[in-house]
Order: structure tokens, then sequence, then C-alpha cells
């Protein structure tokens, strides 16, 4: 990995007596992209906006390259934010908009027209330059916002969830042509999201936070494999979560039945969660399973069949490539290394199986349901 370029040391930060980022640690490297994935109000805008200096932390340090970076203004840091809401000048065409920083650094005209042209190319907007921001489309709004914001070569870049107004057909478009602008100009990317699918496809390092702090740091494949505790498993992607004990090295023991695992380490007869994966699970006949139950539910994919099998009152989710039928007897298979094995954390118990999956309107809906206070929104209203 390259030179740490931004470290963050136990960051606080309160907004009216609520502490809303909880000691935060964070390398961010040269050239890295890095996203900071979690649920609304989990602090993940709060921590970029600390990073471009919108927000001041009560306590801790903020480093650029070793120095102290904590009470520099945002326009002396070499960090550019792209945000949700691109807020392009209505009045200025294409070209206006993006040259308007070297214009406020009172960079030559000659100059500016040939770094304008060259980010436009980048940015697939040739052609583009006389036209006023209410003639685009979103998309080509969000690369008039990429490209002023690139063009003052900043050493980092911030996204703030800047896909969010996008469809889905235009969002997978852009964030390939994210990870292509990025891979081109070599500009360490910081990017803010609650798009778990959008964290894995694009990051090198993904940053997992819930609850104002950092629960795991890795690379998507890493993340999504080894999952530190029950939250990181719900969050990312579909999983299984269930209680377990682990036996021994290699044995653990969950729904009734001991497993052949490949997880150690832990105390003799240690309580554990235990994560399997929908598409790990392999559909077989009741007398070849490990486990075997009664399918309740069956939902087509395009590309696969999700099923939710009762298995002794677990509702399993299982991703299968073969249609099975609802009410249907199956049985389970599970391979060793599809069985992910976590130390009990705070969040043990409070995810686990599907017996409300399908009845998730209900959940939304329900009034006396407590759902945390979106304080990113409040912070860019």
């Amino acid at each position: 990995m390259n030179n740490t370029l931004i470290k963050l040391c136990s960051i606080d930060k309160s907004f009216d007596g609520e502490r809303v980022l909880c000691g935060i640690d964070l390398d961010i490297h040269d050239n890295e992209f890095v996203t900071l994935l979690g649920p609304s109000g989990c602090g993940k805008t709060t921590t970029l906006r600390i990073i471009g200096g919108f927000e001041t932390p009560d306590e801790g340090e903020v480093l650029f390259e070793g120095e102290r970076i904590n009470d520099l203004p945002p326009y002396r840091r070499p960090i550019n934010t792209v945000f949700q809401k691109y807020a392009l000048f209505p009045h200025l065409n294409v070209y206006d908009n993006v040259a308007f920083g070297l214009r406020l650094h009172k960079v030559p005209e000659e100059e500016i027209a040939t770094r304008v042209r060259e980010m436009l190319e980048m940015t697939g907007l040739k052609g583009f330059e006389n036209r006023r921001p209410a003639t685009l489309s979103g998309g080509q709004q969000q690369r008039v916002a990429i490209a002023r914001a690139l063009i003052n070569n900043p050493r980092v870049l911030l996204l703030d969830e800047p896909l969010g107004a996008l469809d889905l057909k235009l969002r997978k478009d852009m964030q390939n042509e994210l990870k292509r602008i990025h891979n081109a100009t070599g500009i360490t990317f910081i990017y803010v999201t609650h798009d778990q699918e959008e964290a894995l496809s694009m990051s090198d390092t993904v940053v997992v936070m819930a609850d104002g702090k950092i629960q795991q740091i890795g690379s998507p494949t890493d993340i999504y494999n080894e999952p530190v505790n029950a939250f990181v498993a719900d969050f990312i992607g579909e999983s299984n979560i269930l209680d377990g004990v682990m036996q021994k090295d290699r044995k653990a023991r969950f729904a009734g039945q001991t497993f052949d695992c490949v997880d150690g380490g832990f105390a003799k007869n240690e309580p554990v969660d235990i994560v399997i994966r929908p598409e790990d699970v392999d559909v077989v006949p009741v007398e070849k399973g490990m486990l075997s139950g009664t399918v309740t539910g069956v939902t087509f994919k395009g590309d696969y069949y999700e099923i939710i099998v009762d298995v002794g009152g677990f509702k399993w989710m299982i991703e299968t490539s073969d249609y099975v039928a609802p009410d249907a007897e199956i049985g389970l298979y599970i391979e060793p290394d599809a069985i992910h094995v976590m130390k009990k954390s705070e969040y043990s118990g409070k995810f686990g199986d599907y017996s409300t999956f399908s009845e998730e309107m209900d959940w939304i809906s329900d009034p006396d349901k407590e759902v945390s206070e979106d304080e990113e929104t409040t912070l860019l209203s």
C-alpha cells in the first residue's frame, strides 16, 4: 500500500449533546479509493465533512501527510468535494462552470482553455461546452460537477452520495465512469454511500460504520467473506446468522447439529455467531441434507431463485439456480468453508433469520418502530 495521505486520530464529534463520532481512527492512502459505508445517521458524512474542513472535531486530530490540519479552512486544503446536489451555477454554461475554480485562482485564459478541454474529454463532456445545466441529464450534471472538482488537481476528491439522485441503470454506468476517472487521475477518492453493492463494486477499501464507530475496515472481498460481527454480516449482503457454540477448533454446533468448519482460535465451547451466506447453501434431497426444512417462500430474481426455508422454526434464505416449489421438503448441505464464525458482539441477537423478510413493509409502517435521526440530512440542509 502507498504512503498514508490522511490520518484520523481518535476523532470525536457531537451535535446538540449527541455523540455522532466516537473515537474514529482511520488511515487513507495515496491513490486509494476508500468508501465510507453505513446506514443513515452512522456518522459517515460527518467524517467526510471533517476531512473536508466543513466540520471541526471536538477531540482528536486530522493529519494530512503528517501535518495537523484541524483548523485549516476547506479552501486551503488540497481537497475538493462533489455533493449529492451538484451545486452547479445555473447561469453559467458547462465550460464556465468547469473553469470557475481556475478563474478564481487567476489562471491565464489560455491555460484554462487547455485544461477545461482536457477535463471535458476525460469526463465524456466534449461538445457540451455551451450547454446550461438545466438542459443536461442528471448523469451529465454529475460529470460537470466532477470535472469542476478535478480541474484544480486536488490530492483528494470527496464524494458524498453523488449517485443518489440517478436511476439504477445510470448509477451503474456512473460507477464504472468514476472507477475509470479514478484510475486515470490517480487522485485519492473518498466516497460516502449507504449502498452496499456500490461500495463493494467500486472500492479498494471499505470502511463499515455504525453508531458513530468504525465496525470493520478491509477490501470488499474481506468485508463480504470475513465480517467481524453480526452488524457487518447483515448490512453487507444477505446473511443467515445463527447462535452457535465452538466445541473446539474446526467444530461448530448450531441448528441442533455439529458441523465441520475452517475456523479456530476460540475457547472450548465458546458461544459464537455463525454466518452462512444464502449462495453458499446447496439444496439437496432430504436424505442427503445436513439439515432439512419446508419451503415457505419462492421469489424469482432473474438468474436465481431466492427461497425461504423453515428449519425448526428458523427461516433460512437460500439462493439457488434450480426452481423449488413452495411447501416442498428439502435438504440443506453446507460445506465447511461456507461457515463463518464470529465472536459475540453488541449486535448479537439483533439480526438473524428471515421470519419477517416478507413483511418488510409492515416493519417500515410500524409507528412504534424507532428509527435513528438522519443527522447527515440535517447537516447538509
